[in-house]
């Protein structure tokens, strides 16, 4: 059985690598070997198959769902959707914290916020859609040396936490 699922490991591994997004979800800060062809499936070839980013974010489960009633308004998460997908981008958010310094300072901003640890993940995956999404609709590997510069050239506070955070790396 081991043997099996070796072999079927290393054909897993050969046809990513001949996708022709290969290096687009390859590339991405924490992805790895594990977590980048699962992207690759989330998103999909069909690039006329999403119109926006709220589309995979929506279907994914990862965008909250807010309802209202009379003076009532509450929000929860998405029941409806595939729980492979969701977790697949779950685990790559929790993943970049590692490898990418604002993905870290969207985490930890969410967490002072007083978010606990999966709603903090869930708002990271829900950021990262929306960047993933114009790349992979641009065909355009992610850069995080472009983002940053997008976030500080738009003044954003999450741009004042990675600033944060990155002097507090080099003091400590």
């Amino acid at each position: 059985m081991i043997a099996v699922i070796g072999r079927l490991e290393s054909e897993l591994e050969r046809l990513f690598a001949q996708h022709p997004d290969h290096d687009l979800f390859e590339g991405l800060p924490g992805a790895g070997e594990a977590l980048a062809p699962r992207l690759a499936t989330a998103f999909g070839s069909d690039r006329d198959r999403y119109e926006s980013p709220e589309d995979i974010q929506k279907f994914s489960g990862i965008a909250p769902v807010t309802e209202k009633s009379g003076k009532t308004k509450w929000v929860h998460w998405r029941m409806a959707c595939p729980k492979f997908v969701r977790q697949t981008f779950h685990e790559f958010a929790a993943a970049s914290c590692k490898k990418s310094l604002w993905a870290r300072a969207c985490y930890e901003q969410q967490r002072k916020r007083g978010a606990d640890h999966h709603a903090a993940v869930r708002a990271l995956a829900y950021k990262w859609i929306r960047i993933l999404y114009r790349c992979w609709k641009d065909r355009t590997p992610y850069d995080e040396q472009v983002y940053l510069k997008s976030l500080q050239r738009h003044r954003s506070p999450l741009w004042l936490a990675v600033k944060s955070l990155s002097m507090q790396e080099a003091h400590g």
